[in-house]
């Protein structure tokens, strides 16, 4: 399965396949004390980081 990103530097979207995807998470401390956790998944094309948001929910159905 192929996930969709989107190459600012082209400007157009590109289909990377899910073996090449590394999944993160950003955690940072909020105000009230908090913290908040971004899923995302990140990929190398033509020698440029690429990083796409996603949910919870598709970040654990990746493997990875």
């Amino acid at each position: 399965m192929a996930i969709e990103f989107y190459d600012v530097k082209e400007r157009k979207k590109v289909q990377i396949e899910e073996g090449d995807i590394a999944k993160t998470k950003y955690e940072r401390k909020l105000k009230d004390g908090s913290v908040q956790i971004r899923y995302a998944f990140r990929a190398k094309y033509k020698d440029r980081q690429l990083t796409k948001f996603c949910s919870k929910a598709d970040w654990d159905k990746v493997k990875g």
